[in-house]
């Protein structure tokens, strides 16, 4: 029996991991971080990528809920850095799960690293949309918009824009631009923030902290389009 547990371990060491960029029968590469060996795999269904697949350090994890777009363009960033300040990296991936003119729907999944292992627990980041509700009043006529945060007024003219009454928006409105990112190791998403159909007055930039074991709003301003 010693003798056969042992060939046993000899086969399962000599099993090569499964290396970024590697084939998974059905699915596609869709985007992928060659220097830290980490893939993103789907299927393609209904004109969405769909069934996500994260091979992360040749370990595959199934994420079958998440959904993104096909376009090349709109690729899944693929993002592993420390955001949460531990001294350990952290797995961030960021999908596009709708586009258009005048319209990007992103969303983002956090994961935590354990030496080189994926933590499949998620860390969960505040909706954005939540925060400004809780934080942003606003208010809209039609010459001004007008944005106060903690306090904080920012007025925009927005005569210079030429909106037709029948067009403005009654308020301020947020949701039609989602855009995550990561800079200096800080996870930040712009919310945009729009007055009419073809017309925006500037974003509300939220940075994140780690805070009672998810990511919540560290500060929030409203950035006027210049």
């Amino acid at each position: 029996m010693k003798v056969y547990i042992g060939l046993m371990l000899i086969v399962l060491l000599m099993i090569p991991p499964i290396s970024a960029g590697a084939v998974i029968k059905g699915y596609e590469i869709v985007s992928r971080n060659d220097e830290e060996d980490i893939t993103l795999y789907a299927q393609k269904m209904n004109g969405l990528f769909r069934g996500f697949k994260v091979s992360f350090k040749g370990a595959i994890f199934s994420k079958p809920f998440w959904i993104g777009v096909t376009n090349p363009s709109y690729a899944p960033q693929i993002i592993y850095k420390d955001i949460n300040k531990d001294q350990k990296k952290e797995l961030v991936i960021i999908l596009t799960r709708g586009y258009g003119t005048g319209a990007l729907w992103e969303d983002v999944y956090v994961y935590e690293t354990l030496n080189n292992h994926l933590n499949v627990n998620e860390i969960l980041v505040d909706n954005p949309l939540a925060i400004i509700n809780k934080n942003v009043k606003t208010k809209l006529t039609a010459k001004n918009a007008e944005v106060i945060i903690n306090d904080k007024k920012c007025s925009v003219d927005i005569t210079p824009l030429e909106i037709q009454p029948e067009n403005l928006f009654d308020d301020i409105g947020f949701g039609s631009i989602i855009d995550y990112e990561v800079n200096d190791d800080q996870l930040t998403v712009n919310v945009a923030g729009q007055i009419s159909p073809a017309s925006f007055v500037g974003s509300v930039v939220i940075n994140y902290e780690f805070r009672e074991k998810m990511f919540q709003s560290k500060s929030i301003a409203f950035q006027p389009c210049k």
